[in-house]
C-alpha cells in the first residue's frame, strides 16, 4: 500500500528529554498512531542479552531481529510483549537502555528493524518517537522536532521514573550511563543521533510537559493545515 501521503510527525532526541511522553500525548490528541522506536531497540537489546549473542556478529543479530515475536498492547495499555511475555518494565531497566544503544550501533540491526518501523505509517497519521525518525526513517515528515535537556535534568528524570516503577537506581551511575549512551548514539557510523536540518529544536530543561506540548501543537497545527 502506498502510504506516502499519510502525515508523520517525528520527535527525536536523547533519552529522558520527555519525547516519549510528548509523543504519546500528541498521538492521543490527534488520534494518530504511535511508534515508540526505542522500544524496538530495547526489546532487541534485551533479547540479544538473554540469548547470549555476541555483538561482534552483526548478521546473526540482524537475522535474530527479523524473527523476533514483538507485540504492542498484548497485555493491555501501552504494554510491550516479547514471545508473549510482558517486557514493558524489563526493557526500561539499565540493561534495556544500554543494550538498545549497543545494538542500535549495528547497521545490519538497524536495517532489520526499518521495515517494522515503516509499517506503523497508517491512516490517519503517525507520531514517531526515536533518535533518527526525522533524519532516516521518515525524512519526508511534515513536522520534525528534536528535544534536548541538560544531562543533570535528564538523569534526575530518569532516576525518578525508575524509582516510581520500583526499580533501584543510583543517580551518579545514571548520569554516567546517559553520557556514555549519548556519545555512542552521536558518534555511530549509521544514523547518528542529530537534529534533522528542518527540525525544530526544543530545550525541555526548564519546561514542564504542558509547556512543551503547547509549543509543539502550535507548529503541528500549521504543518497539518499545509498537508490538507
Amino acid at each position: 500500500m502506498n502510504n506516502i501521503n499519510i502525515p508523520v510527525i517525528t520527535i527525536d532526541g536523547p533519552s529522558a528529554t520527555g519525547k516519549g511522553t510528548l509523543a504519546a500525548s500528541l498521538a492521543a490528541h490527534l488520534d494518530f498512531h504511535l511508534l515508540d522506536s526505542g522500544s524496538l531497540y530495547r526489546i532487541l537489546g534485551v533479547a540479544v542479552a538473554r540469548a547470549g549473542l555476541s555483538l561482534d556478529e552483526p548478521e546473526v543479530i540482524a537475522q535474530f531481529a527479523r524473527n523476533l515475536d514483538i507485540q504492542f498492547g498484548l497485555h493491555g495499555g501501552g504494554s510491550v510483549a516479547l514471545d508473549g511475555e510482558d517486557v514493558s518494565i524489563v526493557i526500561r531497566t539499565d540493561l534495556g537502555s544500554d543494550m538498545a544503544s549497543k545494538v542500535g550501533a549495528i547497521p545490519a540491526a538497524r536495517e532489520a528493524l526499518l521495515d517494522r518501523q515503516l509499517a506503523f505509517r497508517q491512516s490517519p497519521g503517525l507520531v514517531a518517537d526515536g533518535r533518527d525518525m526525522g533524519t532516516v526513517v521518515f525524512p519526508d515528515a511534515c513536522a520534525k522536532f528534536f528535544l534536548t535537556a541538560s544531562a543533570e535534568a535528564r538523569a534526575q528524570r530518569r532516576y525518578k521514573q525508575l524509582l516510581d516503577k520500583g526499580i533501584d537506581a543510583i543517580f551518579p551511575a545514571l548520569l554516567r550511563e546517559l553520557d556514555e549512551r549519548d556519545k555512542r548514539d552521536r558518534s555511530r557510523s549509521v544514523s547518528p543521533m542529530q537534529p534533522a536540518g528542518d527540525a525544530i529544536v526544543i530545550d525541555t530543561t526548564e519546561l514542564d510537559r504542558s509547556e512543551v506540548m503547547e509549543q509543539v501543537l502550535r507548529w503541528v497545527t500549521v504543518a497539518l493545515s499545509r498537508e490538507s
